[in-house]
């Protein structure tokens, strides 16, 4: 199963956002990550929709933080991304008669259940400042600035 690292990447962007003083536009961001351009706008463009960036168009333009990164959580992107699925693992046959079956499948999906409320939990208590506090220190340890 291919990975989604969308979540990562998004948070690196964001991160570089944060340390620049003008708008970045989607070639600089893509250039950051490895891509390309409009796979940048159309994964920025969920985090526009909920308030966490704004875009500026024309000459001078670009993707700007809307928020201070300390009211950024990192579930908010993760929801912005449109919360994409945690696992490879799914049901055997949802439809299935087989009472074994059903037990299997509703066993499987509490498991899932709990992973992700754990996982959305995790999300929710780390701020996109706790990121950068995080960069900060691994640059000090690295005797940079």
């Amino acid at each position: 199963m291919r990975q989604d690292n969308r979540l990562p990447r998004v948070l690196h962007a964001l991160l570089h956002l944060s340390d620049m003083k003008d708008p970045a536009t989607s070639e600089q961001l893509a250039g950051m990550l490895n891509t390309n351009a409009a796979v940048v706008r159309r994964t920025m463009a969920g985090l526009r929709e909920q308030g966490i960036l704004t875009s500026i168009k024309g000459h001078g333009g670009g993707w700007q933080l809307a928020k201070t990164l300390d009211q950024i959580t990192l579930a908010e992107i993760y929801e912005a991304l449109g919360a994409p699925t945690l696992f490879a693992l799914g049901y055997s046959n949802e439809s299935s008669p087989c009472l074994m079956e059903k037990a299997a499948n509703a066993a499987t999906a509490q498991a899932l259940q709990k992973a992700s409320e754990t996982f959305i939990g995790i999300l929710s208590s780390v701020t996109m400042a706790d990121l950068a506090d995080d960069f900060e220190k691994r640059l000090a340890e690295l005797g940079l600035t």
